[in-house]
This record gives structure tokens, sequence and C-alpha cells, in this order.
């Protein structure tokens, strides 16, 4: 298991594996590294660095929960990078992981070498973010895995059609501890904090995404995600003309990255950057 320490003494975990070209994976507001197990196996030729950002995973909880924020993770990210000894990573960001890709495409754009960006864009829909307010912070109550990953299966039936319930066991295995009491997030409950009355990240996002340019730029949209548009993918599509993008059919929020689509895009965006 490996830990660096950041500049207010938190220890956050990662993993690095592989060679080749760095690609620094930021999951989700609530997720952790393992986010990226399915993409992994199709993913050799790189160096994968892998994140649980601060209270996620199996990294430390913020003293104060106002730390958790778009710039303080930023520069979680670029410790790391410090840490390893790399000049420059190329970013690949689920949800929250993407706002943070496109930060540091704004601030420290000479330490990227890319971005892609999966199911995240510079307008995020209200609808989805509110369901997400609705159920950060919460505690599951089931008293097994199995029983979580079945109402997982059967909420995100309509966004995920013909999804296993294999697969959403093999999710909630991820995002979830087993305890005394059953399961319980993978997460500091307090991330709920910062939903309240609206996001840490810049309300105005588009000079974010503007800033990746002219380096390597990917989108994967899930065509029945709530939090991301396609109205805002063609809008991306037009500010980048070069903006490698997937449409993925029968995913939501958020794709698995191991869709056939997800995959193109993914190697069409690695061979721009070697």
């Amino acid at each position: 298991m490996a830990h660096f320490t950041t500049s207010d003494g938190l220890s956050l975990y990662y993993e690095d594996a592989g060679t080749g070209l760095p690609v620094l994976c930021l999951a989700g507001l609530t997720r952790n590294g393992c986010d990226f197990d399915f993409v992994a196996p199709h993913m050799a030729d790189v160096r994968m660095i892998r994140l649980d950002a601060r209270g996620r995973g199996r990294s430390d909880h913020a003293s104060d929960a106002a730390d958790y924020a778009v710039p303080v993770e930023a520069r979680d990210a670029l410790a790391l990078l410090d840490h390893l000894g790399l000049d420059k990573a190329a970013i690949l960001g689920t949800s929250r992981g993407g706002i943070v890709g496109m930060y540091l495409a704004a601030t420290a754009h000479d330490r990227l070498l890319g971005v892609a960006l999966n199911d995240i864009g510079p307008v995020v829909e209200a609808a989805g973010l509110g369901l997400i307010r609705a159920y950060v912070g919460q505690q599951p109550q089931f008293d097994s895995l199995d029983a979580l990953a079945e109402a997982r299966a059967r909420m995100a039936a309509p966004q995920f059609p013909g999804v296993p319930l294999s697969r959403w066991r093999e999710e909630v295995e991820r995002t979830h501890v087993m305890t005394p009491d059953g399961p319980r997030v993978a997460y500091d409950p307090r991330l709920s904090e910062t939903l309240e009355g609206g996001s840490d990240a810049p309300a105005d996002m588009w000079p974010l995404f503007d800033a990746i340019a002219p380096l390597p730029a990917a989108v994967i949209h899930g065509r029945n995600s709530d939090l991301l548009s396609a109205e805002t993918v063609a809008g991306m599509a037009r500010r980048n003309p070069d903006l490698i993008v997937a449409h993925v059919p029968d995913r939501g929020h958020i794709p698995f990255l191991d869709e056939a689509e997800s995959l193109e895009v993914l190697r069409a965006w690695l061979t721009r950057m070697t």
C-alpha cells in the first residue's frame, strides 16, 4: 500500500502500476481509485496512477469539511505528481475528478499532457446535481452488499438497461465497506457539505474547459446521463474542434469506461500523446 503526505498533513492513498505514459486517474465525488478497475485491464501500455482523494477510500479524512474543495484536491494531485517525481501527466477524470482536471488545465497547464473527461463538462445539469445532493452523506439501510447491489440495480435500470447484477455487486464492493451495522459508504459523509447551497467549483467552468487546448482532450458521455447533456458536449466540440467524443449508449452517469465506445476514445486520446 502506497501513501504520501499532503501539505496540510493528510495521508493519501494511491496506486501506481505499469510503465509508459503517466495517466493520473481522478475519481468522482464519493468514489475512489477503484472507479478505474474496469478500464485498468485495457490500459496495460500506460503508467496508471490512481488516487483516493482526501476523504475517500483509504485516504485520511480532512479535519475541516471546507478542505473538500476543487482547488485543494487539485493541489493534492500536483503533490502526488511531485511525490512521484513526475513533471507532467495526463488526467483521466471521472465526474468530480474531471472538474479537478479542468481546474488543473487552467492553473497548472504546464504539468499536463492531456485531459479526458468521463461524463463531465463545463455545465453540470441541475437535475443530476439535485440527485447527487439527495444521496451524498446518506448511509445505506441494508444488511448486506448483496441487498445493496440489488437496490442499486433497480435504481440504475432506466439509465443502465441490461447491466447485469454482478456488475453492480462489483461496484458496491468498491464504494462501500462492511461493518457490524451493514454496508457503510467508503467516504467521509461530510462531503455532503460541499454541495450545500451550490458547488465549490467555479460557477462558469467554460474557461476551465477552454484552458485544456491545445492539449489532447476527450469526453466520454453517457447518452442517458442526467449530469452531462448532449447539448453541452456539442458546445464543447464547437469550442474545441480537436475534442475526441464518445456517446455511450445505455449508460447514464457514469460510464464504466470498459464499453467499446469508451475504449475507442481513450485509445485515440492516448495515441495523440505518444
